[in-house]
Formats: C-alpha cells, sequence, structure tokens
C-alpha cells in the first residue's frame, strides 16, 4: 500500500470517525486514501480554522482525538488559531498537514514554511515524517500524547514525496493509557488536612469533566457538604439547585464568589486549570491549597499548596470517598448565596415575557426553560460569554461549552458542527455575537450539506460590546468597535437555512420554542436585546 492509504488505515485504528479540512496539491494522494475508507468520513469545510475548531469541539465532547487536515504554507496557519485553541483549552487535536518535497525543505521555495517550528508552541508534540517506515509509531505516538492527561494538540507534517511511496508496513495495536493514583500515605494527609480544617472552599475545573469524575465529586461533596465554585469550563457538575452551588467564579469584575472564597481556610481545587484564571486573581489572601488534578501543581506564593493528590481524578475521589470524610457544612457569612441568585440573575422573574425588558439574561432563562436535558448550548467569545458564565445554568456536565483557555471568538458555528457530529441524539444551540458570528459564518454551507440540525442565535447589536465597554469605563469613549449593520437573515437564506427575528423576549421565546419543535434543519435566530 502507498503511506497516505497506511496514515487513513493507522487513523481507522484508533477509531478516527471525522477527518475536517480543506484538501491542497500536497494532499491529494491523503484525499484519495479517506476516499476508500468505509469507516472514516471526510468533511470538507469552508476554512482551515473552522476545521480544527470543529475537531476542538469534537474531541472535547467525544472523548476522541479530533483530526483536522490541511495543506502546506497557508493552509497550515489558517489552522493554527484552532490548535492553539484545542492546547489551551485541553481538547485532544490531531493536526495532518501537508508538507512540500523534502528536497525544497531547506531552500526559499513557493509556499514553503517551516510549519513545525510554527506548531511547536502550540501543540503538546509535532514532528514531520522523514522516513515512511516510521509512520504508525508516529501516528500511535500522536494520539497517545493527544489524550494523555492533559490532553491537547499534537501536529504531523506530511512531505508530498512521501504520500505515494509504497510500502508494507501496518497500524501499532492500540493500547489504554496507564492510570496513576497517589500513594495512600498521600491520601491520608489529605484525609488528615481536610479533617483538621473547618471552612473549606472546593474549585473545580475542567478536570472533572475531562476525567468523568462527576458521580464521584458528587459523592465527596454530599458527605463534605461546603460551599463549591466552578470554572467556566466546568459549569454543569453541580446542578443548579444544589445546597452547596456557589456557582461560577473567574470574572474580571463583580467576580462576587471571591467573597466566600475569601472567609475559607482551606481550599480544595479539583481538575483546575490555571489556564482559566491565575490563582493571584482569587487567592490574594494565600489560603492553604489541597491540590488535587492529573498533573503536580505549579506552586507559587498566590498558591500554597500543603498537600497535593496527582493522577487519575476519579480515582482519586473514589479513594477518597473511602474514608470516613467528615461533614464541613459551613455558609459564608453576608447572604452570599443569595447575593450570587441577585448579582448573576440566576433565577428568572416571574412575570410574564411581555412585561420583561429583552436582555441576555432573560434570554438565558427562555433558553434554560425550553431546552431539553441533554441538550448543549455552545458559547461564542464575547460579552454575551460573561452573562452566559454568571446566568445560564446546564442541566448536565459538558452541557455548555465555553473556550477559556484561548478564548478565541469565532468558535462557535463550526464548533456546533463538531457537537453535533460528536453527540448526535442531542439538541446544540449555539449563541453568537455578530462579531463572531461573521468570522465563520461560511460554515453553515458546510453543516447544512452535512444535513446537520442545531439552532444559532446570533446577538445583533453592531459592535464588540465588551471592547465598547471597556473603552467607555477607561476613555469614556470607544473607538474601532463598530460594525455597519448586516442582513443575517438574508445571509442565512441565501445559505439554505431557516431566518428569523426576535425584537422582544416574546418573539424569541416562540422563535425558540417552534425551531425546538421542529428542529430538522438549521435554524439562525438573530436577535436585538435592549441594552
Amino acid at each position: 500500500m502507498k503511506v497516505s492509504d497506511l496514515i487513513v488505515n493507522c487513523l481507522e485504528n484508533e477509531g478516527v470517525e471525522y477527518v475536517f479540512g480543506i484538501v491542497g496539491k500536497e494532499t491529494l494522494d491523503l484525499a484519495d486514501s479517506l476516499a476508500k475508507s468505509k469507516k472514516i468520513h471526510f468533511v470538507n469545510v469552508r476554512h482551515e480554522q473552522g476545521a480544527a475548531f470543529m475537531a476542538d469541539v469534537y474531541g472535547r465532547l467525544s472523548k476522541k482525538v479530533g483530526v483536522c487536515l490541511s495543506t502546506l504554507g497557508p493552509g497550515a496557519t489558517n489552522l493554527l488559531t484552532g490548535i492553539a485553541s484545542a492546547q489551551l483549552d485541553h481538547s485532544p487535536l490531531l493536526a495532518l498537514i501537508g508538507q512540500a518535497d523534502v528536497e525544497r525543505n531547506h531552500k526559499e521555495s513557493h509556499q514553503y514554511l517551516d510549519i513545525i517550528k510554527i506548531v511547536e508552541p502550540v501543540t503538546k508534540w509535532c514532528t514531520q515524517i522523514k522516513d515512511s517506515q516510521t509512520v504508525p509509531a508516529i501516528i500511535r505516538n500522536a494520539f497517545r500524547l493527544a489524550m494523555m492527561e492533559k490532553p491537547g494538540s499534537v501536529a504531523i507534517t506530511l512531505p508530498e514525496n512521501f504520500s505515494s511511496q509504497m510500502i508494507p508496513n501496518k497500524p501499532l495495536p492500540v493500547r489504554e493509557l496507564p492510570e496513576s493514583v497517589p500513594v495512600m500515605e498521600a491520601i491520608k494527609a489529605a484525609f488528615t488536612l481536610i479533617n483538621n480544617r473547618t471552612k473549606p472552599f472546593i474549585v473545580i475545573g475542567n478536570g472533572v469533566l475531562r476525567q468523568n469524575a462527576t458521580l464521584e465529586f458528587l459523592t465527596f461533596i454530599n458527605t463534605l457538604q461546603s460551599p463549591v465554585t466552578h470554572s467556566f469550563m466546568a459549569k454543569g457538575v453541580l446542578d443548579k439547585e444544589h445546597p452547596c452551588n456557589y456557582f461560577t467564579f473567574g470574572f474580571n469584575e463583580d467576580d462576587e464568589v471571591l467573597t466566600g472564597i475569601n472567609q475559607a481556610d482551606l481550599l480544595i481545587t479539583i481538575g483546575f486549570d490555571f489556564v482559566e484564571k491565575l490563582p493571584k486573581e482569587w487567592n490574594g489572601r494565600k489560603i492553604p491549597v489541597l491540590h488535587i488534578d492529573s498533573l503536580p501543581a505549579e506552586t507559587n506564593e498566590f498558591y500554597p499548596v500543603e498537600c497535593e493528590l496527582v493522577g487519575n481524578i476519579k480515582k482519586i475521589l473514589q479513594l477518597l470517598n473511602e474514608f470516613e470524610l467528615p461533614t464541613k457544612s459551613w455558609e459564608p457569612f453576608g447572604n452570599l448565596k443569595e447575593r450570587l441568585f441577585t448579582a448573576y440573575q440566576i433565577n428568572r422573574n416571574q412575570l410574564k415575557p411581555t412585561n420583561l425588558p429583552f436582555t441576555i439574561e432573560n434570554m438565558l432563562h427562555c433558553i434554560e426553560d425550553y431546552t431539553a436535558e441533554n441538550s448543549i448550548v455552545i458559547s461564542d467569545v464575547g460579552a454575551h460569554k460573561v452573562s452566559i458564565a454568571r446566568t445560564f445554568q446546564p442541566k448536565k456536565p459538558n452541557g455548555l461549552i465555553i473556550s477559556n483557555g484561548f478564548a478565541f471568538m469565532g468558535i462557535a458555528i463550526p464548533g456546533s458542527i463538531g457537537a453535533k457530529l460528536a453527540c448526535p441524539n442531542d439538541p446544540v444551540l449555539c449563541i453568537t455575537g455578530d462579531g463572531g458570528a461573521l468570522m465563520n459564518f461560511a460554515e453553515i454551507e458546510t453543516a447544512s450539506r452535512l444535513g446537520l440540525s442545531f439552532i444559532i442565535i446570533v446577538i445583533n447589536d453592531s459592535m464588540l460590546k465588551l471592547e465598547k465597554q471597556q473603552m467607555d469605563k477607561l476613555f469614556g469613549e470607544s473607538y474601532g468597535v463598530t460594525f455597519a449593520n448586516t442582513d443575517y437573515i438574508q445571509l442565512a437564506e441565501g445559505l439554505g437555512i431557516k431566518g428569523k427575528q426576535a425584537r422582544s423576549l416574546t418573539e424569541f421565546q416562540t422563535a425558540l420554542q417552534k425551531s425546538l419543535q421542529t428542529l430538522d434543519n438549521i435554524v439562525l435566530i438573530e436577535v436585538f436585546l435592549q441594552n
């Protein structure tokens, strides 16, 4: 078989179902090999950046490695943002990148760039195939590293002259990743530390979701009964009504949860990634830390680790739960829970929609009310992301996807494609601003071509609202953050999907209900919120 056939065989061996990308001259052999695969569907997209975002969200939700493909030069650099996003959000992603013949690698040449040097800072590992005999080992190692905690991006470049070479090799067997747990002395030390403190406060991050540790965490917290706060990417671990749920922290302004954190005498961080928020910004009092994570702590003066449990989070919590954990029930003073409900507008106003202003918070309450338990909401980046992180309460773990590592505006529409392919039976709703929407709007055609069905909510205010707010606060005026108005309904119809508008909460409620009831296509709802 030729090398490109072997690559596809290796991908099939790893359980790959989708490859997202754009074909170029340097990847024609690989495209031909993909066309012959009975297990892998190649999703040809409209922009390589969209391909990487699809692979990112697909990998995050499927617990598999998302795979994207590009040709050399501009195709590769178009992938770069999505590769970086998956790396910082800890989504398993493999980028396959075409490259010029090796004979061109040492001199100035058309479209040639040293892609390995470019992607190295934003990947866990990257390499170029230099010997066709190494293909099985390289691909097995790439998948292993992409999935290994903490997951992230890997990249392989394939010089054009290797693709058509004939080779008798075959894929390597797939082995499960090893799982480690701390020694029993460390577990006992953590138990003693919890026993000796009166006011622990728990901070949970995305690692709890990545390692499927939700049930074990629920057992842990139901015994301990101490306050819990979520990072943006961990929302959904605790139910909205859970008495220990102190919702979300990590905001740049008005982070109400810090009041509770500052009253603690121990912080128990579980699966928290510093990429979401540095401890300096939420542990100014330098409260001692019990660190539970897949990797050792990055200690600093604002993260004073007194004890750490390093390994598989699910198994660590199972071991802790075997002890007779003490109940450490306490409530931060000042009615913090009630203040959070009010400040974050978590509970819906009981007035009829006709009497309520059309704000993003009221819109989010409508979405909570009318979506099913298995719904997935994907937030783009912008002012609405902050509101979603505060107000929206997903009904299940991974029911809300927020990019809070690289936090790139434009991930939501292509990410919805990845989500729908990973979870075909779950309703998907994408919330984006007009800034992020047009960055990857063309991928609606990709979704339509695939026959997917989901809802896109575009908040149209013709501006970068968060930046406008920040500039107004700093300078008393803003500059360079507004756009001309765009006719999203006409754009939607031009791409063959349904378009609706909502200028009031009642109109939005009606449009959302009807769309959810007859969701057999992609529906775009353009909303004009009241400031």
